[in-house]
């Protein structure tokens, strides 16, 4: 049981930290359709500064402080890339969905094109020995032992920034104005709120929070391999923020249960009861897509979205 449980966490970590990056653009009123984009772009930025910094001993004394940055370089990818989508919806005033769309679209084709050129491939693999991104608990107390012997840093990390962003969001002033300019921009313009400066700073949160889920993902699940795919994971994180109804204990609760259904294929063929049924690994594969397609049919009526999300803000308008 505790083996499964650790197995959630390695796979729900990314997506907790890229529903939340989903909620806090759409709690601003922009719909941030380019997360799986924004993830795709922050992991291979990751990756490539990873093997330039390994590959000519960079940073090699410290590992574990090597990966926080490279989750750093991650995020800011992520966040720079996510400025396409604020310029399109705040500045244009164009369709969101459809910006979002184009931007998981540029994504791989960046990802493809810029690997294929350094790398004469489309997938880049981080260096073998980037194995350091791994904290070893020798005397595992209660809670401790929820993680095991070693758990990633990158799920430490996540869990700490959620925590705080989602404090943040709710008890701080500029969270309150975010809110405020995703359920009504005219009226949080009227006391002198700057709606579009809050629109840009949800998105670009949301984006590097993005770029950090796209980075451990590809550091815990994919084997440090990023391309042009991380598994439709931020798709099923929008699908998350959805069934949380935009709200951060909600998220959690999804992120656990979507993790847990993520995890249940990988591990299958170690329990004992799954492996009896005989049934391959893709079945269990399909199984997180089917319940997002009930769960989100179910819910449908149900939805606390803002109620500006989506909406381009005009001054004139009330």
């Amino acid at each position: 049981m505790i083996f499964l449980l650790q197995k959630t966490l390695i796979y729900a970590a990314p997506l907790l930290i890229v529903a939340l990056a989903g909620m806090f653009a759409e709690r601003s009123g922009i719909i941030n359709l380019a997360l799986e984009g924004e993830m795709i772009f922050g992991a291979f930025i990751g990756a490539i500064f990873a093997r330039f910094f390994l590959n000519n001993g960079i940073m090699t004394g410290n590992i574990q402080m090597f990966f926080v940055v490279i989750l750093l370089i991650a995020g800011i990818s992520g966040g720079i890339f996510s400025i396409l989508l604020s310029i399109s919806a705040v500045k244009l005033k164009a369709d969101q969905t459809i910006g979002g769309t184009a931007l998981n679209m540029l994504a791989p084709a960046i990802v493809n094109a810029f690997a294929l050129s350094l790398f004469n491939s489309e997938k880049v693999q981080m260096p073998a020995n980037f194995s350091g991104y791994v904290i070893k608990n020798p005397e595992l107390g209660p809670i401790a032992q929820i993680f095991g012997d070693k758990a990633y840093i990158s799920t430490y990390i996540i869990i700490g920034l959620f925590i705080i962003l989602s404090v943040w969001i709710y008890k701080t002033r500029t969270g309150l104005r975010m809110r405020a300019c995703g359920e009504h921009p005219q009226a949080a313009a009227s006391v002198g709120i700057n709606v579009f400066k809050m629109r840009y700073l949800g998105t670009t949160i949301s984006g590097v929070l993005a770029g950090i889920g796209g980075y451990a993902y590809i550091a815990t699940v994919a084997n440090g391999t990023a391309e042009s795919s991380v598994g439709g994971m931020g798709f099923l994180a929008l699908a998350i923020m959805i069934f949380g109804n935009w709200k951060p204990l909600g998220i959690a609760l999804g992120a656990l249960l979507f993790g847990f259904l993520k995890c249940i294929g990988p591990v299958s063929s170690s329990i004992q009861f799954l492996k009896n049924l005989g049934l391959p690994m893709y079945f269990y594969n399909i199984i997180p897509y089917v319940v997002v397609l009930v769960v989100l049919a179910l819910t449908a009526k149900k939805s606390g979205c803002p109620k500006a999300e989506g909406i381009p803000y005009d001054k004139g308008m009330r």
